[in-house]
Parts: structure tokens; sequence; C-alpha cells
């Protein structure tokens, strides 16, 4: 079954409107008339209706790096997916390591976000993987089964066909150290295998994995180069049109 890749920017806590403006102003002239790829960007929540309006009729998908799993309430400082929608944005990240790292979000809560994202038809690309400690004792394979497993509770083969999983091992993420293609094709085949027990071999052959941690230029045409490798999130060479058009022609 063939997938269509899917290239994603995680511009995290950078960029004003304006200069997310000016980034997409850029970059849009450079990947012009690519369709071999899904691109999408996923800027902060006040850039998120600029980049939207910026990239209508030009084939590029925006989101958001983080949603509430609640409807609406007295949730300061978050974004329901009502509000998410009527900005005009399809997918969302859930689950980064900085979200579960610096703001305590466990698998329970990527759970709760899963629900809801699928429940409103906004795409989710779940991110999971492993710190530099649990790679090193081999508990990399258990560290993904675990975070998947509890993702994908109660979550249905029908209600999964939007799924995208985002492998992003901890230890990799703006270190500058990146996965060998050979350690990254290894941990999607196992989260494959398990998307398999759970959602069915059907789903688990049709689900976009990503990788990310440390894609560039350099390194982008030999990871994606990789059948199980789906596509890529990228951080900080994403900040530069230049570079992610580069990653996006690898």
């Amino acid at each position: 079954m063939s997938r269509k890749a899917l290239i994603a920017a995680n511009w995290k806590m950078y960029k004003t409107p304006a200069e997310a403006l000016a980034f997409v102003d850029a970059f849009l002239p450079l990947i012009a008339g690519h369709t071999r790829d899904e691109i999408a960007l996923f800027p902060s929540v006040t850039s998120l209706a600029t980049v939207v309006k910026a990239v209508e009729g030009s084939g590029v998908i925006a989101g958001l790096q983080n949603m509430h799993f609640a409807e609406d309430g007295a949730y300061t400082g978050e974004t329901s997916a009502a509000m998410l929608k009527a900005v005009g944005a399809t997918h969302t990240l859930i689950g980064h390591s900085e979200r579960r790292q610096y703001f305590n979000e466990t698998d329970e809560i990527v759970n709760k976000k899963l629900h809801t994202a699928l429940k409103h038809g906004i795409v989710p690309v779940v991110c999971i993987g492993e710190l530099l400690h649990e790679r090193e004792a081999g508990h990399t394979a258990q560290v993904l089964l675990t975070q998947l497993k509890g993702a994908l509770a109660g979550i249905s083969a029908a209600a999964a066909h939007t799924l995208v999983i985002a492998y992003e091992p901890v230890w990799a993420i703006g270190t500058g150290k990146t996965a060998t293609p050979e350690m990254a094709v290894e941990a999607h085949m196992i989260i494959r295998a398990e998307l398999a027990n759970i959602l069915g071999s059907h789903v688990a052959k049709a689900t976009r994995i990503l990788y990310g941690g440390s894609v560039k230029p350099e390194n982008a045409t030999a990871l994606l180069g990789e059948e199980e490798i789906d596509g890529a999130l990228v951080g900080g060479a994403s900040l530069k049109p230049d570079s992610f058009a580069a990653i996006v022609h690898y």
C-alpha cells in the first residue's frame, strides 16, 4: 500500500505572525508544483490564523502544535478543537515530547486529546519516543509499545483512518544527534507491528509513521528514502524557508 509522505514543520515557540507570513511568502515559491508529498506547517497559536490564510490554495496544510481535550471550560491558556477548526486548521500535534517533559502530559492525556481530535475531524499527529537512558538500557520497544497502547486506548479502527504517528527519539530532538536510518526503521517496524495488533493490519499498513529528531537537509534523503519512513516532523531546520524546502525536495 502506497503511503503519501507528510513533511511537517514544528515551529515550536518561534515566529510572530509577521515572521510566519514572511516565511510562507518565501517558502511557497520554493515548493511550487510539489505534489509527491503533503506539506504541513505547525505554527504557534498566535500565528495560526495568519498561516492558514497565507497558504490558502497552495496545498500546504496548517495545524496547531497542541490542543486541549475538553470541548470548552475554565482552562486558561488552552485551545479547543472548535477554536482550531474555526480558523481553518486541519491538523494538530499531540503528545510532543516537550509537552510530556515540560507540561507533564501523560499517555492518558494524549489519549483524551486523540479522542477529541478524531471526534472533530482533526488529523492527529501523535508523537512517541524514548529517552536516551531508556534506549541505552534496551527499553526502546517497551517504551514505544506502552506509549502507543496508552494513546490508542478505546480508539476504533474505523476512527483511526486519519491517524499519523511521529516517532521522535527524545535524545535526538534539538541535540544534533540523529537516529541512523537503520535505527529509525527498526523503531517504525515496532510501531507498525503494534498498530496491527491494536487496530488491525489494514490500518497499520495505511498509517503514516513520520521520523522526527534533528532532521536536516543533510540527512533527509537517507532517512526519507527508507520505505518504512513516511515523512518527517522537522524542528529547527524548518525555521528557514530554504532549509525546509531542501528537506521537502529530498
